[in-house]
């Protein structure tokens, strides 16, 4: 609608009156991408008056972290298209969406150093190289590989005897995140994961 048609927006619509916010958040998503049984995360909630131009919309956000070549997104219900856009080059979004975008990003960047969210986007076994890159990419900062590896000393991993396959490179060893091993120590009230 005006003043925003033809913009691109960040997907969303209204909550049906029998759901619960995360059951809105999976419907929306999947009506308007296909895109079904994502780990979704809450973010932050909008509400300034002015925000929608039919009246008072509150907006609970949600993202979610997931590697993009695993997925196809589809235009569905009123949605016209849908594409995945890098955040360096994002147009101008209908609504406070750009504003949404962005603090959403901010609350990831947080999220990413507090807990072990990140470990959505990697594969099952990963070498320590595609973790930092992972933190690199969603800090917007290259890392010193020793410092890094300091940073990390405290996230249970696993390392595995296998290394990585078909590179052109020296292979690196594999990893993953030891699952039961942080619910353990943060059952024991131990350890919080910090980057």
């Amino acid at each position: 609608m005006e003043p925003f048609e033809n913009l691109w927006a960040i997907p969303g619509d209204l909550i049906y009156p029998d759901e619960n916010l995360e059951q809105a958040a999976e419907r929306v998503l999947f009506e308007l991408t296909g895109l079904n049984n994502i780990v979704m995360h809450q973010s932050q909630t909008f509400g300034k008056p002015d925000r929608h131009p039919q009246g008072r919309v509150i907006t609970i956000s949600y993202f979610a972290l997931l590697r993009i070549e695993d997925f196809e997104v589809k235009a569905s219900s009123w949605a016209g298209d849908v594409q995945w856009v890098s955040l360096k080059n994002m147009p101008d979004l209908a609504f406070d969406h750009n504003h949404i975008l962005n603090s959403t990003y901010e609350m990831l960047k947080l999220k990413l150093q507090n807990e072990p969210i990140c470990f959505d986007m990697l594969p099952e076994r990963f070498t320590l190289n595609e973790f930092q890159q992972l933190y690199e990419f969603a800090m917007d900062q290259a890392f010193d590989k020793a410092n890094f590896r300091k940073k990390i000393k405290n996230i249970p991993l696993i390392a595995h005897d296998e290394k990585q396959q078909n590179v052109k490179h020296r292979p690196a060893k594999l990893f993953s995140f030891d699952k039961d091993a942080y619910h353990e120590i943060i059952r024991q009230n131990r350890y919080t994961f910090k980057m």
